[in-house]
């Protein structure tokens, strides 16, 4: 059987690493060069010491990569929209796993991260890489784009709601998301210096994140028009290397009961290989938990109806809500993932296997570990 030649650029930096140590192990693919620019001439293993008797690849310099099937971007933002002609000629397929083309929106685009795109032209030709909502459009694609690590736990985690008409979107969304230490990268700087980081709960974008973007487009791409909900999103960096723990606060347009969650949740979820409900009556993970996720491609998702609210009677004073634990108007979403892998490389190697119609767990199998 002919593997499919892939290439990675960028792959010196965190992101780059797990996509090589999962293509590295994919049965039909076959890893033929690494690129990157300050490490050229270097095996990969001196800088991914996991790689170790894995792989004898050194790394090549940018411009040395040769044509190839399918190439993956590991670049900071910016990089991959100026230079991706170049790319497209090297490779007749290209995931890139910045955020240069998560947007299909050239304003949106330029309202979130304060310029014009210079390949605005592509926009709409991009596909958002998340298969559990773009998995139609995936096949034959020949230009994907990653997924933001807390934009898809937020998305993950909400998209039934919004599917289904339930929210309520004269009140705002709040998102909460918090954020392991490998989501800045593999650069050092001032905040990951161990002793400012180290117990660190750190609040770093309580407003204004990049990452709504993504939630905008796509929460109204799923609710099947433009959102108009006002959305409230926090990012806070915790003691953790990976992780993501997004916690969601939606208000519903009418009240529901915990049978009608997990039936929603179940029609939603029930098919896809990487997508887990979680929600135990007793026991430490009773919850989604990013910990037991390290290093797999699960998202795991969760919920919680708060029975107790403030309601407008129609004398239009407030009374208090049914207080039965089965109803309520606030639900709150809990969505757990590794952000190096369903957070990025993961995700990327999913969206791989659909464009070319292949099993999408190949190379993702492994579970995890616990206790860890």
């Amino acid at each position: 059987m002919n593997r499919l030649r892939v290439a990675i650029i960028g792959g010196s930096g965190y992101t780059g690493g797990e996509l090589a140590r999962l293509l590295l192990f994919h049965p039909r693919v076959e890893l033929t060069q690494v690129a990157s620019g300050s490490h050229a001439g270097q095996y990969l293993h001196s800088v991914h010491p996991n790689l170790r008797k894995i792989s004898s690849l050194r790394f090549c310099h940018p411009d040395d990569l040769k044509s190839c099937d399918l190439l993956f971007l590991c670049l900071p933002h910016g990089l991959a929209s100026r230079e991706i002609e170049r790319y497209r000629s090297i490779a007749p397929r290209v995931i890139d796993l910045s955020a240069d083309f998560r947007l299909r929106s050239a304003g949106l685009y330029e309202q979130w991260y304060g310029e014009p795109h210079c390949a605005s032209h592509l926009l709409d030709e991009a596909v958002y890489g998340l298969p559990e909502l773009h998995r139609e459009e995936l096949p034959g694609a020949t230009l994907v784009s990653g997924t933001g690590c807390m934009a898809t736990a937020a998305i993950l985690g909400l998209a039934p709601l919004y599917r289904a008409g339930l929210v309520d979107d004269t009140l705002p969304l709040v998102v909460e998301a918090k954020v392991g230490s490998s989501a800045a990268g593999a650069t050092p700087g001032p905040g990951s210096h161990h002793p400012d980081r180290s117990g660190a709960v750190r609040s770093f974008q309580p407003t204004g994140h990049r990452h709504t973007a993504e939630l905008i487009q796509e929460l109204g791409r799923a609710s099947g028009g433009e959102l108009r909900q006002h959305i409230a999103f926090s990012a806070t960096a915790v003691e953790l290397v990976r992780g993501v723990l997004v916690t969601a606060h939606p208000f519903l347009n009418e009240n529901v009961d915990e049978r009608t969650l997990w039936r929603l949740y179940r029609e939603a979820y029930q098919h896809e290989p990487f997508i887990r409900l979680i929600k135990e009556r007793s026991g430490v993970y009773r919850y989604p938990e990013p910990k037991i996720l390290a290093g797999s491609n699960y998202c795991d998702i969760g919920f919680e109806l708060d029975p107790i609210q403030q309601r407008v009677g129609a004398d239009g004073g407030k009374r208090l809500g049914d207080t039965s634990r089965e109803e309520g108007r606030r639900v709150v979403i809990i969505a757990a993932l590794d952000n190096l892998l369903k957070g990025a490389a993961g995700n990327a190697v999913q969206a791989l296997n659909c464009v070319y119609g292949w099993d999408e767990s190949l190379g993702l199998t492994f579970p995890g570990l616990h206790p860890v």
